[in-house]
């Protein structure tokens, strides 16, 4: 039944993959058939009548009458229909509502309908298309999945709308036949404790030896997994070794009642696993499963700072990025194994694109799809059936090709992410750059890191704050303070240019103590921040971000006189 199944879905995935390559060979006019589709389906809708949709034939007659706009521009529409009013901006009935993480401002509820689930399920399987294709020509073999996300709503609207993140809402809303890819039973995710979610789908992977995939929303959430793996080894083996599930996890009693009855002991693989950890002295994924043939995480953005710690966790375990995906819209698909770049999601959403020179301007100009240029950097604006039309939702992405006629697209970081002492604009792929570069230069895996501003200067200095992992110390912290200013002048001109003139301060470093970045986790937390969506900027404008936190040491960079 297993296998039957696993290859009904790569059959399906393979097909829907060709399908979408076609398209891509017509890209522009996929995008315009998109657009007036959309317009003729929901120009009866109350944002419809306001700005005219109905009169609607042309792209540029759109761009006139339809301005550019943020999420400030739908939260009148928005709160009507989560009190309960339907045909607002959406004629299809609005079924939920997508929760943005929060981890980067306000958080937003965007309307799901079953059409816009339908084409995100479309998508997905388009995405695994690419990966199961991709795994073939590697001859990585294709098998179960751990994933440990939450299938737990938020609450409910007013009107009764539920609402939560939008992997909540795609993992509730999956087919009978995909809750069969899963190497635990579906109801292990249905645990609120993290603890005691991550615990049991741990337990039940760890019984099949065969486990071959390992998902992860982001991949600060893959490591989160790997240390509840060696944090809770012994328990673990021996809940193995009875068919017994821990006492003291915090289990819901009917959840818990339901998985002590799916589940059975495992002495074989207990003693195996129970000799690795005697032989290692800990328990990796990679030592659980050496036949691990991928993990699905995101790519791009602030993901190669955590990939640095993988290989200790993972081995050389292929990465695959899935879709580049937002609670507003899906962006773009992911063409293969450790690649950033993703395809334009074609079918998704009609996509315009403001080059750089436009960022400033209250309505700026933009360019479409096919007209975007390689090595260019732009903001993505995106019109869908969320009933989202020119929503800028900020994503700042690079184009660094074209797949067919459809332009290949990389996620750099977030419109606001901007780190500004004097007008430098340091953003979060600068940071991630030149402290890539820092972990590999000094052989220095950190716990975490985030860049702010001091309070007590004017203008205000860089702070490197980082957290160092146990057992690896940094052993000259000047040159690394030096090695940093240095890099980030080659990252960022405008970096460079102000300190070179002295009207930026030099850097300071801040080593944390051990435990600061779970203390800042728990803060966004209990903020409200879903866990599967957590994310910690590494760079903040916000002076209080860190603000409590202990400091084990501070280390000042002296400017050498010219």
């Amino acid at each position: 039944m297993v296998n039957f199944t696993l290859a009904l879905l790569t059959n399906a995935a393979r097909l829907s993959k060709a399908n979408f390559v076609g398209k891509t060979r017509k890209a522009a006019i996929v995008q315009k058939q998109f657009l007036l589709s959309l317009l003729k389906t929901y120009q009866e809708t109350q944002f419809g009548r306001d700005y005219g949709l109905g009169e609607i034939n042309t792209i540029e007659q759109f761009q006139e009458k339809v301005p550019i706009l943020t999420y400030r521009g739908y939260e009148a529409y928005i709160e009507r229909i989560a009190q309960g009013e339907q045909n607002v901006l959406t004629s299809d009935p609005v079924v939920y509502f997508n929760q943005s993480s929060g981890s980067t401002g306000n958080q937003k509820l965007i309307p799901v309908t079953k059409r816009v689930r339908k084409i995100r399920s479309r998508v997905t399987q388009q995405a695994l298309g690419f990966m199961i294709d991709g795994a073939l020509k590697r001859g990585l073999p294709i098998g179960k999945m751990l994933l440990t996300t939450s299938i737990q709503i938020r609450s409910r609207t007013s009107g009764g709308i539920a609402y939560g993140t939008s992997t909540v809402g795609d993992l509730r809303n999956m087919d009978f036949l995909y809750r069969q890819v899963f190497v635990h039973p579906y109801d292990a995710l249905k645990p609120t404790d993290s603890l005691a979610r991550n615990y049991v789908c741990l337990l039940f992977a760890l019984g099949n030896p065969q486990m071959r995939v390992i998902g992860a929303n982001f991949p600060i959430i893959a490591l989160q997994l790997a240390d509840y793996l060696e944090r809770y080894a012994e328990d673990l083996i021996k809940d193995l070794e009875t068919g017994e599930i821990a006492s003291w996890l915090k289990l819901e009693p009917q959840v818990r009642q339901k998985l002590e009855n799916l589940w059975s002991a495992a002495p074989r693989r207990a003693a195996e696993l129970r000799s690795i950890l005697q032989r290692e002295g800990t328990l990796t994924p990679k030592m659980a499963w050496p036949n691990l043939s991928w993990i699905i995480t995101a790519r791009g953005g602030t993901s190669n700072f955590y990939f640095e710690r993988f290989g200790q966790y993972f081995g050389d375990t292929p990465i695959f990025g899935g879709i580049y995906a937002a609670s507003e819209a899906t962006f773009g698909i992911y063409e293969d194994f450790n690649s950033d770049g993703t395809i334009l999601a074609i079918d998704s959403g009609f996509f315009e694109f403001i080059p750089e020179n436009e960022w400033e301007a209250e309505q700026p100009n933009t360019v479409l799809a096919h007209e975007v240029e390689v090595g260019k950097y732009y903001r993505i604006v995106v019109t869908n059936y969320s009933g989202l039309y020119r929503y800028d939702i900020g994503d700042v992405v690079e184009i660094i090709g074209f797949y067919e006629q459809a332009p290949i697209i990389v996620f750099r970081h977030r419109k606001g992410g901007l780190l500004s002492a004097t007008s430098e604009k340091t953003n979060e792929f600068h940071a991630t750059q030149v402290m890539q570069q820092l972990q590999q230069e000094f052989d220095l895996p950190l716990e975490n890191y985030c860049i702010t501003l001091s309070e007590d200067e004017i203008p205000p200095c860089y702070l490197l704050n980082i957290e160092l992992l146990a057992n690896h110390p940094l052993k000259n912290s000047e040159y690394f303070l030096a090695e940093f200013d240095k890099k980030m002048q080659q990252a960022n001109v405008s970096y460079e240019d102000k300190r070179r003139n002295k009207i930026l301060p030099p850097p300071r470093l801040r080593i944390l103590a051990p435990g600061s970045f779970a203390t800042v986790r728990q803060r966004l937390l209990q903020k409200g921040t879903p866990e599967s969506h957590l994310k910690i900027p590494h760079i903040s404008e916000d002076r209080q971000f860190l603000a409590g936190l202990d400091i084990d040491r501070e280390v000042k960079l002296l400017e050498v006189e010219n």
